[in-house]
């Protein structure tokens, strides 16, 4: 059974701390695409080198039409007008993760922004592919906006958007469809970690170098990109549609986001699909920024316990 060790050719581009990390840490783990598949597999920890959950307010879990919703409240009272609040989309492919593999950043989020956190345990491919989890992520943005105020104590003029890999991709999409309801739901910012944001990519013939450049990077490669990929979208049709990816949304729509930052790293395939959809944000007229982390592979927001990064 192979592990993960990392390829000559990318070992001299990663930070010497990251390296002793996954030598010591994940270079010996499987790769769970190599493995049959397994629902189990969701019950371990994804990315190991989580940072603890900090104490906040309260956790409260509430119940939506098909999953759950997981709710952080810092301490003390809220502002006049009621709590910002911070809607997180988990990562993890479509496939892995859940409503706590992010607990410690939603609680660091918490605790440091001062505002509600709501994240969403939104149902998993391959059991539940496209598009399962738009709808129970739209359905929670629609949840925080009418019940947030008497439930959660949340001020509906301040929401945010969030989301790291996968969750990234449910963020773009659900602040865009946000426009469409009737009536939209005002939202004041989107943040974009590591996003996915085309699910047409292939290996060869398309139009970002990281593709090529990081195809054996760590954590996430190719064969990894297209496991994900294949469980979450099986029908090629579905892959061009925007609420699918929200590379391809029209002009007209795209212009109504609101301001996005968005985060890449130097060594994930995913880092020129990131950057080609903040460029189209900035065409139409969208303010955005984005930050390319140096020496850095996808998933370091996860190890935010070891190797944290200065979001």
């Amino acid at each position: 059974m192979s592990g993960q060790p990392i390829d000559p050719e990318i070992l001299p581009r990663l930070d010497p701390e990251y390296v002793e990390f996954h030598n010591k840490y994940i270079a010996h783990l499987p790769p769970p695409h190599t493995l049959p598949w397994d629902a189990n597999i969701r019950n371990k920890e994804a990315v190991p080198g989580a940072a603890d959950i900090l104490e906040v307010g309260s956790v409260k879990d509430y119940d939506l039409s098909k999953t759950k919703v997981r709710v952080f409240t810092p301490k003390g009272s809220p502002p006049e007008g009621g709590w910002p609040v911070y809607c997180w989309y988990h990562g993890g492919g479509w496939t892995l993760g859940s409503i706590g593999a992010e607990n410690a950043f939603c609680s660091r989020i918490c605790q440091g922004a001062k505002c509600v956190v709501a994240t969403v345990d939104y149902r998993l491919a391959p059991e539940y592919p496209y598009p399962a989890a738009v709808e129970d992520s739209l359905e929670t943005l629609q949840w925080i906006y009418e019940k947030g105020p008497s439930l959660l104590g949340i001020n509906t003029a301040f929401i945010a958007l969030g989301g790291s890999s996968a969750g990234g991709n449910l963020a773009a999409i659900i602040s865009m469809k946000a426009t469409q309801l009737n009536p939209p739901i005002p939202l004041v910012h989107v943040q974009m970690i590591v996003p996915v944001t085309d699910n047409t990519a292939q290996p060869t013939g398309n139009p970002y170098p990281s593709w090529k450049e990081c195809a054996n990077t760590v954590w996430l490669d190719v064969g990894r990109m297209i496991w994900f990929r294949d469980f979450y979208v099986p029908n090629e049709a579905d892959r061009t549609k925007w609420d699918c990816s929200p590379i391809f949304v029209p002009d007209d729509l795209l212009a109504k986001m609101p301001s996005t930052w968005v985060a890449v790293m130097e060594l994930d395939i995913l880092r020129d699909e990131g950057l080609a959809y903040a460029e189209r944000l900035r065409k139409v007229g969208v303010p955005v920024t984005h930050k390319l982390y140096k020496k850095a592979p996808h998933q370091i927001l996860a190890m935010d316990g070891r190797l944290c990064l200065p979001f």
